[in-house]
């Protein structure tokens, strides 16, 4: 009886709740593993399942995206052991985890904190709430693979915002592995997209789009990228989240930065009557 042969797995995007290959036909080798290399054409297909994603995603109540990120980390929690056999140390996942269960707890209470009623003088209510900007391009974190790519997915979808996210080039099977967690996971298809590959050859597509609100450029080291990516967002005056001081420590506390940079404030006035 002959000896089995493994199937070997590729690699797949994430776009649009489905996991295609990259429509260049285009792979590379990396961690051991073939893993697609997303194209430009990749990068405006995902940013059309983010858009559609938008409104019900937004619409959504507060306590419904809550129950949503918290069932990721239940999930993520089951396949913890999956995670570890990827090489990621397991106070990584661990922390991972309860980074997905922390942004939960603030789907519904963020509108109180960020938002509420403004005194004014006259006989009206003048109220601000926080709405989310729409689509958000996210470049990944080089290191860590998982916390790193939580800590700037969880905070722009718990607001309403849909993402595309550019994972670490040299480290991405923690990200397409995290996509099949989300997958299964209730979160609706085009929510978080995932492209993986170079990100010098996604990334300025996606600052360049005319359809993105708003580009996270934590994973940029490369100074002369990100002033160019910070020229094409202009275009449209994207709203550009440049890394912040708390991102030289991922695994401290996230605070509140990263969540209300991707939110815009409404204010409305409401008369009271005589």
């Amino acid at each position: 009886m002959s000896e089995r042969v493994a199937v070997r797995k590729t690699y797949k995007l994430f776009i649009g709740g489905k996991f295609p290959r990259s429509e260049s036909g285009r792979s590379y080798l990396v961690q051991d593993s073939n893993v697609s290399l997303a194209s430009r054409k990749d990068a405006r297909d995902a940013v059309v399942a983010a858009r559609a994603a938008v409104e019900g995603w937004a619409g959504a109540t507060a306590y419904n995206r809550g129950q949503i990120l918290y069932r990721v980390a239940e999930m993520l929690e089951g396949r913890r052991d999956q995670f570890v056999g990827l090489g990621i140390p397991a106070d990584e996942v661990d922390a991972a985890i309860d980074r997905w269960v922390w942004y939960a707890g603030w789907a519904d209470k963020l509108p109180q904190v960020y938002g509420g009623a403004n005194p004014v003088a006259g006989p009206y209510f003048n109220l601000s709430t926080p709405e989310p900007t729409g689509v958000v391009a996210v470049v990944a974190p080089e290191s860590p693979a998982l916390l790193g790519l939580v800590s700037v997915v969880a905070p722009a979808v718990v607001t309403g915002n849909t993402v595309v996210v550019a994972a670490s080039p040299s480290a991405p099977l923690a990200a397409v592995t995290l996509a099949e967690v989300l997958a299964t996971s209730d979160l609706p298809g085009g929510v978080v997209n995932l492209l993986t590959g170079r990100i010098t050859e996604t990334v300025p597509t996606l600052a360049a789009h005319l359809d993105v609100n708003a580009i996270d450029l934590a994973g940029v080291v490369d100074t002369d990228l990100a002033a160019d990516l910070e020229g094409r967002a202009a275009e449209n005056l994207k709203r550009v989240l440049r890394p912040l001081p708390a991102d030289h420590d991922w695994a401290g506390d996230p605070g509140l930065a990263r969540m209300t940079a991707l939110l815009e404030t409404k204010t409305v006035w409401h008369p009271k009557g005589v």
